[in-house]
């Protein structure tokens, strides 16, 4: 995101805030600087403007937060939130879907070769 347009969203973004009956949150910053490198990644400047990096925070914090009230509304139907929840909801843009599969899949990759190692390792000890 150029920085001229992230003007342009901050403006929006205030003329939002200013015409809702809320004051604006005054939060910790959670990502800036991980966003500050992903934003470098996709094209802008390696120290892009702080009102920049904190509008983009700002957004992608209140998709995850949405999307985790989402997601917890259907599992309240069951009794327990499930990463299933989050699939569903992600469904339609394939993208993500086939991203958060593959994050998935890797994770669980990760976690028979933790449990393979261990194994290794209790007959290794025995063995002495």
């Amino acid at each position: 995101m150029s920085n001229t347009a992230a003007a342009a969203a901050a403006s929006s973004s205030k003329s939002k805030a200013a015409g809702s009956s809320q004051a604006p949150e005054k939060r910790k910053p959670l990502f800036q600087k991980e966003l500050q490198h992903m934003m470098y990644g996709f094209g802008d400047e390696q120290n892009p403007l702080p009102e920049t990096v904190a509008l983009v925070e700002d957004i992608v914090v209140e998709y995850v937060t949405d999307l985790t009230h989402k997601a917890q509304e259907i599992g309240t139907k069951r009794g327990r939130l499930l990463v299933d929840d989050f699939l569903y909801l992600i469904r339609k843009d394939l993208p993500k879907l086939n991203r958060c599969r593959e994050l998935l899949a890797m994770q669980e990759e990760l976690k028979q070769a933790r449990k393979a190692f261990d194994v290794d390792e209790e007959k290794i000890t025995s063995l002495d």
